[in-house]
């Protein structure tokens, strides 16, 4: 079949076979084989290695010393941009839940197998939780990161700890993957994770998925435990849903 067929939903069926090529390659820690790609998508080899070549060319893939393909730099920009564009369409949702709850909330998503800050909205109090937009946490061990694994499957998650593992960030962090699978299972079933002070003593967080984002999203809501208690979380998950699913539908409108 040429390639520039075009699919009866009126896209360009090269350009979805490219990204499609693109998204196996990040879901497979970032490189693989044509023979790999080819087995995964079940297109002919010739095909494949055709769409890599022109994807190499442009920047948005590699090819190791190894002859496998990774990710290309050019990919670094167009991820970059997408971020803060995400992160300012969903600042005044960000403000809201700040100016409601009283505490700084936090907008952040997957990308190299940690959670990566886009956007931050403080907390007026003096003593507040503020986090740099940028800033790139282990998953296991944060709000949002709990939020994030959540949203993919147990063997997903294995290989991301796989990659990077489970460091400790306080005594109260994670260490072994079962724990933390079963503490997903858990998220799954309620509709939001809590971090019990596993990044950093004394800080409490309450983080819910963002439906309908392109890449695995979270927002959170944090502060000291001394304010941010199971009271203020009957509160503030319903709050961080509400917004989340707002953010999600100013997604799916762009």
């Amino acid at each position: 079949m040429a390639t520039s067929e075009t699919p009866r939903s009126g896209s360009v069926q090269s350009v979805e076979r490219a990204a499609e090529l693109l998204e196996l390659l990040a879901d497979a820690g970032g490189e693989a084989a044509l023979s790999e790609l080819a087995t995964s998508t079940g297109l002919p080899l010739p095909t494949i290695h055709r769409l890599m070549r022109t994807l190499l060319a442009l920047g948005y893939v590699r090819q190791l010393p190894s002859r496998r393909y990774a990710l290309g730099p050019r990919l670094i920009r167009l991820g970059e941009s997408a971020g803060r564009q995400l992160g300012a369409d969903a600042r005044p949702f960000l403000a809201e839940i700040a100016s409601e709850l009283g505490e700084s909330a936090n907008l952040a998503m997957i990308d190299r197998d940690m959670v990566v800050y886009i956007a931050q909205a403080s907390s007026a109090h003096s003593m507040r939780m503020f986090t740099e937009v940028g800033r790139r946490v282990f998953t296991h061990c944060t709000g949002v990161g709990k939020a994030v694994l959540a949203q993919l499957d147990d063997d997903a998650v294995r290989e991301i700890v796989r990659r990077v593992g489970m460091p400790a960030a306080t005594e109260h962090s994670l260490t072994e993957i079962d724990a933390l699978l079963a503490e997903l299972a858990v998220i799954r079933e309620r509709g939001y994770a809590i971090d019990e002070g596993e990044q950093e003593i004394g800080v409490r967080c309450y983080a819910v998925p963002v439906p309908g984002a392109p890449t695995p999203t979270a927002l959170s809501v944090s502060g000291p435990d001394s304010r941010v208690t199971d009271a203020f979380g009957e509160k503030a998950v319903p709050a961080l849903q509400r917004r989340a699913a707002a953010i999600g539908a100013a997604l799916l409108q762009a």
